[in-house]
């Protein structure tokens, strides 16, 4: 079982940047791949960027690539999402999400990702 809680939601103006994390509780962090998704309003949950479990393979939307930066800690049970130049259009709930899947490539479907987080508002002005 993986407790997950976002932080560092905000609202930003277009250009800025926001650092999102996400504390994991339970004793199995380590061997989840972890992954952040976005939901705007009227719009389905989308992939934004996800690690696999060890770090080493990454994998991003084409909407956040050369903005975007996921990473993790295992030794602190976290993983973050830096996002840099932020647009209006990046505007949406910011859910972190894990899931048991330990291969080599990061997983794009939200169905693979079995624990949430409750959700963080991230909000672009123009």
């Amino acid at each position: 079982q993986v407790q997950l809680v976002e932080s560092g939601g905000g609202l930003v103006q277009a250009g800025g940047s926001l650092r999102l994390s996400c504390a994991a509780s339970g004793r199995t962090f380590s061997r989840q791949t972890m992954g952040w998704f976005r939901q705007a309003p009227g719009k389905e949950r989308e992939f934004v960027a996800g690690i696999t479990w060890r770090g080493d393979s990454t994998g991003y939307a084409d909407s956040g690539k050369g903005r975007f930066t996921i990473s993790r800690a295992n030794a602190r049970n976290t993983a973050d999402l830096q996002m840099n130049s932020l647009k209006p259009e990046d505007t949406a709930v910011y859910y972190c999400a894990a899931s048991p899947n330990m291969g080599t490539l990061v997983p794009f479907s939200p169905r693979t990702y079995f624990y949430w987080g409750q959700g963080t508002q991230v909000t672009v002005s123009s």
